[in-house]
């Protein structure tokens, strides 16, 4: 059962590996507020005490992340985005968000990927405190999609109507990322390394 749900290139752990770009940021809860703003009817805005008192769901995914280990049946609690973004009604022509993230990490998502019943803003994972090291107080996860859409620290959510690369995506990262797709990069670097593969394979 367990290799059904694990997409192809991945490798099953039960360990949570910490991959992060730089240091782990210091969040200051009293300072932390979240934000929904850009492409959207009324902006909102929530401190972290009133964020903490928002309605909770409690949902059990699987993560994929895009180095190739896969870990399963995580169990997250938090609160759902698409219940913010209906406080903050997105206009007609909303088609995607850039998701902000301490300090100054960005990745971009199609909208509607932030609707799915299982994606989250966790304050909590396997029944405990989401610790810093692996994004607490906050963080996005998008299970169906590679772990680095599933920003840590995150503190905001911009909606766009066109679609724009994140911090990974510029770098050469897929623009959806989706592991079932192996979308692990885009374009160039994506030509680059099946070169590299194909010449590998002929030299063996």
């Amino acid at each position: 059962m367990s290799a059904e749900r694990l997409p192809p290139g991945q490798v099953l752990t039960t360990k949570w590996p910490v991959l992060t770009y730089g240091s782990t940021p210091a969040v200051d809860t009293a300072r932390w507020t979240f934000r929904i703003f850009g492409a959207v009817e009324a902006e909102r805005r929530w401190t972290w005490e009133q964020f903490i008192r928002l309605p909770r769901v409690e949902v059990v995914s699987d993560v994929h992340c895009v180095t190739r280990w896969s870990r399963l049946d995580n169990r997250w609690e938090g609160v759902r985005p698409r219940d913010l973004l209906a406080e903050a009604r997105p206009r007609p022509d909303a088609r995607f968000v850039m998701v902000h993230a301490a300090p100054d990490y960005t990745t971009n998502l199609p909208l509607a990927a932030l609707l799915d019943d299982d994606v989250v803003l966790a304050l909590r994972h396997d029944d405990r405190p989401l610790p810093p090291e692996h994004g607490g107080p906050v963080r996005l996860v998008v299970p169906r999609l590679y772990f680095w859409k599933s920003a840590k620290w995150v503190w905001g959510l911009e909606l766009l109507a066109a679609d724009r690369a994140g911090f990974w995506e510029a770098a050469g990262y897929h623009m959806r990322g989706d592991p079932w797709r192996e979308e692990r990069f885009g374009g160039a670097v994506e030509e680059t390394m099946q070169s590299a593969r194909a010449k590998k394979a002929r030299e063996e």
